[in-house]
């Protein structure tokens, strides 16, 4: 009985320590956005390419963040 609940609490703890690998994404997510918004108050005209890239560059980013997630779920769920 006590075996058992340490074991879950070991997998809420690995979970957790999964989804810090999320806060990176979110920072560079921030920073991507702000560098696209900068460069587009600087040279309105190049607005659609700016913008292309910069939604681009999120994508990736987040998938990064839903790595994160299914690790977090295979740790909790599957081990």
């Amino acid at each position: 009985m006590i075996e058992g609940s340490i074991e879950t609490g070991l997998k809420a703890v690995g979970a957790g320590l999964a989804m810090v690998g999320a806060l990176g994404p979110g920072v560079g997510i921030g920073l991507l956005v702000n560098g696209a918004l900068q460069a587009i108050g600087r040279n309105p005209d190049a607005a659609g390419q700016v913008q292309t890239n910069m939604i681009l560059g999120i994508v990736f980013a987040e998938a990064v963040a839903i790595y994160c997630l299914v690790v977090a779920l295979i740790v909790l769920f599957v081990l």
